[in-house]
């Protein structure tokens, strides 16, 4: 059965950190590109950030450079989120994404459930 499953998310303070991490389960990540989205309530899904096969990391947006590290371990099937000095603004549903592109017809394409960040006082 092919699987993402996120965990790590939960209630921090502004200025907190979290570690969220993305498991995958039938299925290889390492011809995969790996990201990150989240959705905030009432928002569309935004990316985060990715990695590419080659872990070169891509897609940081302005308000996320320097805060968030994305980090794949091919051996663990696992990719993860490090996210540092949150800020409400951070609040949202975060999902890992597994993308391998095989052609211009075929893709696979996976999503984890999500997993909820909060950053409140």
């Amino acid at each position: 059965q092919v699987q993402l499953v996120e965990a790590g998310g939960g209630l921090v303070q502004p200025g907190g950190s979290l570690r969220l991490s993305c498991a995958a389960s039938g299925f290889i990540i390492s011809r995969c590109t790996l990201s990150w989205f989240r959705q905030a309530a009432g928002k569309e899904r935004e990316p985060v950030v990715s990695i590419t096969i080659d872990a070169d990391t891509t897609g940081y947006k302005d308000s996320m450079k320097g805060r968030f590290t994305i980090a794949r371990d091919n051996a663990k099937n696992t990719v993860a989120l490090q996210m540092n000095r949150l800020t409400p603004e951070d609040t949202a549903v975060y999902y890992c994404r597994a993308l391998r592109v095989m052609s211009s017809h075929e893709a696979l394409d996976y999503w984890g459930q999500g997993t909820q960040v909060t950053v409140s006082s």
